[in-house]
């Protein structure tokens, strides 16, 4: 009986001492923790910007008169010449006033002259001449108005460069100033970002930039603000067109590419700012502060930073109460608390893809 009593105690008490022991672990199990270092505004591109390139002379080409278009003489693709004729529309009833116009000219040309002639004899008065005069110049003005609309009916290319787009085809009737083609330069080709109001604002802070495209792999080409639009479109944004720095391969850099545009910030007025991810930012309180990690201790301490801007990237800009070098943590920060010691998560190596091993 003793013996089955001082078994029963024994179990006990290993129980006891094992959840205990239990506790304690998790009591002491130290928070696992992930940190990115503190940068410096200057060590990356401030801004990122998705652009389009666009042919510095792009036109469209339309009709100044109406009706149906009888040829189109290009296709897609096509180089034309300045003056080069690119559609021709019917002009029969344009033939037609033209014709009858030139013979009510020249009956109003005939009855001026013979009244011009009595004139200058002084056998009738000025007043007639007056309209004689008068008449002849007016209608030689729609003369001239109905030789330049039959001459309209063909519509050539005021500059030199390749059709981008057909709008219409043979057949088709097109109203005056219709476009028709699209025709963009065979010169400069630039390039045209938008970007907001805040970005508009310190547009001068902005010293360089640059972009890329998939089919030049991992070369870069400096560009250069050529324009930038003072009045926001229907989307807020502010349109800014760039020209390349240099010569460019117009066979793989063409009109209508799209590419990443990096923007790179002046180093003045940037002393101080520093950027870390967003996620290490957390509001609190009513006050913006983020978790600084001691390497030395393994403890981490709230501060409160002050926030200037969000970037595209992920990433905010710090004006007060961090340096470039701290290491912030970037992950939990909702889980962890001030003066709490914790661990830092570890990344697996090139080798161990995936932390298998």
């Amino acid at each position: 009986m003793k013996k089955g009593l001082f078994l029963t105690l024994t179990s006990l008490m290993l129980l006891t001492i094992i959840s205990c022991q239990h506790k304690k672990d998790v009591q002491n199990e130290e928070k696992m923790i992930d940190v990115a270092v503190v940068k410096d505004i200057n060590a990356v591109a401030a801004t990122t910007f998705t652009g389009r390139t666009k042919s510095a002379s792009e036109v469209n080409l339309a009709f100044r008169v109406a009706g149906p278009i009888v040829r189109m003489l290009v296709k897609e693709g096509d180089y034309v010449s300045k003056g080069q004729v690119v559609a021709v529309m019917d002009s029969r009833d344009y033939q037609v006033q033209l014709a009858a116009t030139q013979a009510e000219y020249e009956q109003v040309k005939a009855n001026a002259e013979r009244v011009m002639a009595l004139y200058a004899e002084g056998n009738t008065t000025a007043s007639n001449n007056d309209k004689a005069r008068y008449g002849l110049e007016q209608i030689s003005q729609k003369l001239a108005n109905h030789k330049n609309q039959l001459a309209d009916t063909q519509l050539r290319s005021t500059i030199n460069g390749y059709v981008q787009t057909k709008y219409h085809e043979a057949g088709e009737t097109v109203g005056a100033g219709m476009p028709v083609v699209s025709v963009f330069g065979s010169g400069d080709t630039e390039v045209e970002i938008n970007i907001s109001a805040s970005d508009f604002a310190h547009i001068e802070k902005f010293t360089g930039f640059t972009c890329r495209f998939d089919v030049t792999g991992n070369e870069s080409f400096p560009l250069q603000v050529v324009r930038v639009s003072q009045e926001a479109n229907t989307s807020q944004l502010y349109t800014v067109r760039l020209k390349f720095v240099g010569t460019i391969d117009h066979k793989k850099i063409t009109p209508g590419m799209t590419t990443m545009v990096y923007a790179e910030m002046a180093d003045s007025e940037a002393s101080g700012i520093v950027y870390v991810p967003a996620s290490a930012v957390l509001e609190e309180d009513g006050k913006t502060q983020v978790f600084v990690y001691d390497e030395k201790t393994g403890i981490v301490k709230s501060r409160v930073v002050s926030v200037s801007k969000v970037n595209r990237d992920g990433t905010m800009l710090v004006d007060n109460g961090l340096k470039a070098g701290e290491k912030v943590v970037s992950s939990g920060v909702h889980h962890i608390e001030d003066g709490e010691k914790v661990r830092l998560l570890q990344k697996p190596s090139a080798s161990n893809v995936g932390g298998l091993l």
